[in-house]
Order: structure tokens, then sequence, then C-alpha cells
């Protein structure tokens, strides 16, 4: 499993290498777009519309814009400084709460973590410390350039960190628009609804669950080639140097007979014979 971070989560004086590795991955299908007429994969270039051109990664800059067209310049340096800052230090974990006090909305992202060289007794500390309290920690750490809220918790016999928003990233609700005040329902609706609900619950089963779409798209993508519905990108020809040369020649000829043809023609002087000799 690939290893996404290294650090120290500490609590207390204890200390704890580990190593960080995505705990989730992205299954959508990803589809690219063709040019409809020559079926040819559809390029986006990075373009100045000041400098109408394409600009390269090397003359890039990052930026903040605090207001319309207004913006704060940051070169690479100054971010890899704030970066090396946040590095440098431990995770640590500044709170045990319970896990049931965090509302879902909050939660993002989920890692799992494994001890490090020399990790594994301190490691399999907080495990069980966590495990036999019920408590989760919360600890702050950085991710992608991004200081992140986290909770460490224990999945199945694995800690995993599950970076959680900030409060000030979470929208408030009453911004929510239509939402009733009271609600409405007479009792005898409402003894229906929780009979219905009593009569769908459940143990939730993960494996339960599948993404009907997903599934029914691979499924399209492998009939069509099956079928042999299939198209080929058609590669753009490469110039040929003979060609362009020829072609530069022919250019170069036909702009020398047109600057021929436009030429005015020079008037040359009418020669007068020779005058005779009289003799005298």
């Amino acid at each position: 499993m690939h290893t996404m971070w290294k650090g120290t989560i500490s609590f207390g004086l204890v200390n704890i290498p580990v190593k960080m590795h995505a705990a989730t991955e992205n299954k959508d299908v990803k589809l690219r777009n063709l040019h409809k007429e020559c079926e040819t994969p559809i390029k986006y270039e990075r373009v100045c519309p000041n400098c109408d051109r394409e600009v390269e990664n090397d003359e890039v800059v990052k930026a903040y814009e605090y207001a319309k067209n207004k913006f704060v310049v940051l070169d690479d340096e100054e971010l890899e400084n704030l970066k090396k800052e946040q590095k440098d230090k431990a995770v640590e974990i500044m709170d045990f709460v319970e896990l049931d006090e965090i509302d879902p909305i909050y939660f993002e992202k989920s890692y799992y973590l494994s001890p490090d060289e020399g990790g594994a007794k301190s490691y399999g500390l907080l495990r069980s410390a966590l495990k036999d309290t019920g408590k989760i920690g919360v600890a702050k750490m950085m991710i992608r350039s991004k200081e992140q809220l986290a909770v460490i918790r224990i999945y199945e016999n694995t800690l995993v960190a599950e970076t959680i928003h900030y409060p000030d990233e979470v929208r408030d609700v009453k911004d929510v628009p239509n939402v009733p005040e009271a609600d409405n329902a007479d009792e005898k609706e409402l003894d229906t609804a929780k009979m219905l609900i009593d009569q769908l619950s459940a143990t939730f089963d993960p494996e339960k669950y599948k993404d009907e779409y997903r599934t029914a798209l691979l499924e399209l993508i492998e009939e069509k080639k099956d079928q042999d519905e299939v198209t080929t990108a058609q590669e753009k020809p490469k110039p040929d140097n003979v060609t362009n040369l020829m072609d530069a020649l022919q250019k170069s000829l036909d702009r020398a007979q047109d600057d021929k043809k436009t030429k005015p023609k020079r008037k040359t002087a009418k020669k007068t014979a020779p005058k005779k000799k009289v003799a005298k």
C-alpha cells in the first residue's frame, strides 16, 4: 500500500512514528471527451487570455485573489517555507472525545495509519487505550499543503486518521431555503411513517450496497468492445522536412514572381545616332 505521509503522532510524552495510507479510492469510470468529427481526444491548453498564447509550467505563479482582479502573489519559496514549518511539527492529539459527539457532516476522508520503524509498541498502546476507553483523539496534521483537523480512531484493528472540516467550513444550516419551522404531520401519518421505518430497519451491511450505475456502464463498455464498436484516435501527421522544404521553395518562388509583377518597369533611354562629320 502506497505511503502518502510519514510523521509522528504524540499524546502526552508518548510518540508514535507512523506512515499514512489512503483508506478509500475513487472508483468512478472516467470518460474522455472526443472531437465528434474525427474522434480525437480533446486537448485542453493553459492559455493566457491577455497574451493570447499557451503558458508553460515555469511561467505560472500562485496568487490569492482578495478582490475582483486584485491578487497577492506568493512565490514557491514562501509556500515551501510554510509547508516545512508544519511538516516539522509532530501530530499532537489535543483532546480525547466521544465519537458520537461529532456530527457526520464534519467527516471528510479516511487514512489508515501503520507503525513506522520502532513504533509497533507505542502504536499498540494507543490502540488499546482508545479501545478500552471508547474515546477518539482530536489532532491537527498537515496533508497536501493544508493543515487539517483530524480524529484518530480505531477501524477493526487499525488506527485511522479521519480528516474533519473546521467549523467555518460547514455552512450555516440557517441559510438552507424553505425549511419548515414546525412539523405539520398528524398523529396517524406519523404512526404510519414509524411503522414503515420499523419494517425497513436492518443491521448495516456495507457489502449489500452496490454502485449500480457504474456496474451498468462498465457492462455497456464491455459489450461495445465485444461487438467491435471501437474507434482509434487519428494521430496528427508529423511534418515532413522534404515537403516543408518544397513548400518553402515554392512560396519563395511565388513571392518573387509576385514582386516582379508589381515592380514598375524602368524606362530605357532612346539611343541617338552619332552625327555625321561634314567634310570641309
